[in-house]
């Protein structure tokens, strides 16, 4: 579960980009890995004593094999999203992807190593 949101001072002028900077990233997750992704987070304010808080911004989301939303919560009450995801086509994304499917494998063999393992 993430707990991400808005100092309520900053939300004004930081607000939008933060917020499309976080669902941005998660959708990038489901890209490059060429799979689903369920990412969650809380709604409302959480105020301390004493400070402003935090207003979490909800919108709970899952992301497809590409990248793409296939559902997403409310940024104001809680919900439960239930998703129906089609798992063969984490296959055919890794197959036809090229980001995936033309890696040089063969060219990693160094990134196992130590450098002190010569």
């Amino acid at each position: 579960m993430s707990a991400i949101g808005w100092h309520p001072s900053e939300k004004k002028k930081y607000g939008q980009i933060q917020h499309d900077q976080w669902e941005t990233i998660q959708r990038a997750h489901a890209i490059a890995n060429g799979c689903y992704v369920a990412v969650t987070n809380r709604v409302g304010l959480e105020k301390p004593v004493d400070g402003d808080g935090i207003e979490f911004w909800g919108q709970s989301f899952v992301a497809g094999t590409s990248g793409e939303i296939i559902a997403k919560a409310s940024a104001r009450k809680e919900e439960n999203l239930i998703v129906p995801v089609d798992l063969s086509k984490v296959d055919v994304t890794r197959t036809h992807w090229p980001f995936l499917r033309d890696r040089r494998i063969d060219a990693y063999d160094g990134l196992t190593r130590r450098l002190m393992d010569g």
